[in-house]
């Protein structure tokens, strides 16, 4: 096994990975807080997303790792593979970075910023109401593209790593 499909197999994992990150949002968090009332909802939430702003370090490092390890598949394939594969993990880095990091960083994470700046527990019912119609609806829409494009490109990869 040489240097590139080391890298490829890392990409491929921490990408996978990602995928099934924002999957469990979809299918798991996001359904299993909506039925809380506005407040518990909005405050789950910021829970949650608290302790991946926190830093946490697993998550850190699977999050950049698989930039990091994407973005390193596909300049190597660029110099060293012809062909097809070298077109698939091109275009697998292109929808991750444009499907899936491009909006994290300027739709999610932003949802998320004005999320845990509200201080909740001191708003109405209305301001609460509010909050939420504002938050929620637009999020999952997204996350539901981030996943789509996530799991889009695990397939991409894992072609390619069965292919060399």
């Amino acid at each position: 096994m040489d240097m590139f499909q080391i890298i490829l197999i890392l990409a491929t994992l921490f990408c996978s990975l990602i995928a099934g990150f924002v999957l469990a949002f979809a299918i798991v968090v996001m359904p299993g807080i909506r039925s809380l009332n506005d407040h518990d909802f909005l405050q789950a939430f910021k829970v949650i997303d608290g302790v991946i702003q926190n830093n946490q370090p697993i998550f850190v490092l699977l999050w950049l790792g698989s930039i990091l390890g994407l973005v390193t598949a596909a300049l190597v394939a660029i110099v060293q593979i012809d062909g097809f594969n070298r077109l698939l993990i091109v275009i697998a880095a292109a929808i991750y970075l444009l499907g899936v990091q491009l909006p994290t960083f300027t739709i999610n994470v932003p949802f998320n910023n004005q999320l845990q700046l509200q201080q909740l527990d001191a708003m109405s019912d209305l301001a609460l109401r509010e909050a939420r119609m504002n938050f929620e609806a637009c999020w999952i829409r997204w996350n539901a593209f981030r996943t789509v494009c996530a799991t889009l490109t695990s397939a991409l990869l894992i072609i390619v790593v069965f292919e060399l």
